[in-house]
C-alpha cells in the first residue's frame, strides 16, 4: 500500500501513515511518499512507538519513500 503524502508539511507525512497503520494486518508492508525532509526523522520514532519496523528509505527527485513493516511478519 502506499500512502501519498507529498506536499504535506510535518506532522500531517507521520500522521497520514499512522491512520493507514491502524487498518493494515500484522506483517503488512507500506510506503509512504513524503516531500517534507523531516519524515525521515518522524517515521522512524513513529515506528519505534508502533513496535514496527523501517525496511527502506530512499530519495529521488526530491520525494522520500520510506517502507515500513509492522510487527508480525517477514521483515525483508
Amino acid at each position: 500500500m502506499i500512502i501519498d503524502a507529498r506536499g504535506h508539511r510535518c506532522p500531517v507525512p507521520s500522521l497520514k501513515l499512522q491512520a493507514a497503520l491502524k487498518d493494515a494486518a500484522p506483517g503488512t508492508h507500506l510506503t509512504l511518499l513524503a516531500t517534507d525532509p523531516m519524515a525521515r526523522i518522524d517515521v522512524p520514532f513513529l515506528m519505534d512507538a508502533l513496535g514496527g519496523q523501517v525496511l527502506i528509505v530512499e530519495e529521488a527527485g526530491g520525494v522520500l519513500s520510506i517502507t515500513v513493516a509492522l510487527p508480525g511478519g517477514p521483515t525483508a
